[in-house]
């Protein structure tokens, strides 16, 4: 591999990450609301009274969070304080840090959303290859069309489908949050058997949801490999069915799998939003929700830089590792 071409991707992989910050930083001040005054109104109205002094109050907290400052200078502190990954106080849960919030939510995305991710992705292309082999067992031709309709199924879409069905309805399991209420986290069986329960059916809709996607995406793919001159040649050479599926056909039908994979991967870090706001996850999805419904900007920042910091860095790695995936591809020049 070159290390011209691997600097160069490094390069192009700060440049992006400053761009996407840049939009990030720019983004949530195109509504033209105000934050701060906004949660003082909220906390006044809540009180039954509007606060004397509030202009006052304003003003202050614009201070403390730099928001009375010119737009570049705003941006230029952002900038310095993102490179040494200081995110800053969060509006809505001052005096709290915005690394503070996420992480208590980042171990149940994690959690969450990398077991559903790595599961579905096995599960899925695993289904997929099978689907059009030859010697694979009929019955697996039933399993095409549920799979086609559970990739079309937004996943709070269907985790709204398992609530109804396994929660309202039957009382199997937990209708809402990460543990049961008035619970006191702790490393004891109880507690994880507790947590496990409740994370059944937002698992549940992730999984089912992504296990189409991946088939279906496999699939095509073994369409496309099963008629390459490689495989007709390995037919006629006599080799066992076990050896053309796995070392022949899946290997090769696999290079754009791993790419969505490592898409996919960066995304774990903010969870899956809408089915952590649907089942009261504690997750960052649902710290991000809370965070845009409030207009708390460094929250909402802090997080989605670091969404945008995994993906970059999860599709640098793929990109590195490509010719180690595939011998095929090389960075070398002609």
């Amino acid at each position: 591999m070159r290390i011209d071409y691997v600097l160069k991707r490094i390069g192009v992989f700060f440049l992006v990450v400053w761009l996407a910050a840049t939009v990030n930083f720019f983004a949530p001040r195109l509504t033209g609301t105000d934050p701060i005054r906004q949660k003082l109104i909220q906390q006044a109205m809540a009180g039954g009274y509007v606060q004397q002094g509030l202009e006052d109050m304003v003003k202050i907290y614009d201070r403390e969070f730099g928001l009375d400052k010119p737009l570049w200078v705003q941006y230029l502190n952002y900038l310095r304080q993102i490179s040494g990954l200081d995110l800053g106080y969060s509006i809505t849960h001052y005096p709290k840090h915005v690394k503070e919030l996420l992480g208590q939510g980042i171990v149940w995305s994690l959690a969450l959303m990398g077991t559903t991710t790595i599961l579905a992705f096995l599960l899925g292309t695993f289904l997929g290859a099978l689907l059009t082999w030859p010697k694979a067992p009929r019955f697996l031709q039933y399993l095409l069309p549920p799979l086609l309709t559970l990739s079309a199924m937004p996943y709070y879409i269907l985790g709204l489908v398992l609530l109804y069905l396994f929660a309202f309805q039957t009382g199997w399991f937990p209708i809402f949050g990460g543990y049961s209420e008035g619970t006191v986290p702790s490393m004891t069986l109880g507690f994880w058997l507790d947590v496990l329960r409740h994370t059944v059916l937002p698992a549940l809709s992730i999984i089912l949801a992504a296990m189409g996607f991946w088939a279906l995406g496999m699939r095509a793919m073994m369409v496309t490999v099963q008629g390459d001159d490689y495989m007709i040649f390995a037919e006629a050479k006599g080799l066992k069915e076990k050896t053309l599926f796995l070392r022949y056909a899946i290997r090769n039908a696999l290079l754009p799998q791993v790419t969505g994979l490592a898409l996919s991967l960066g995304y774990i870090v903010s969870g899956s939003v809408l089915v952590e706001v649907v089942f009261g996850y504690p997750g960052v999805g649902s710290i991000l929700y809370q965070a845009i419904s409030e207009f708390d900007y460094p929250t909402i920042q802090g997080i989605v830089f670091v969404i945008i910091v995994s993906i970059g860095l999860a599709t640098l790695a793929v990109d590195i590792l490509y010719p180690l995936l595939d011998p095929r591809i090389t960075y070398r020049r002609a």
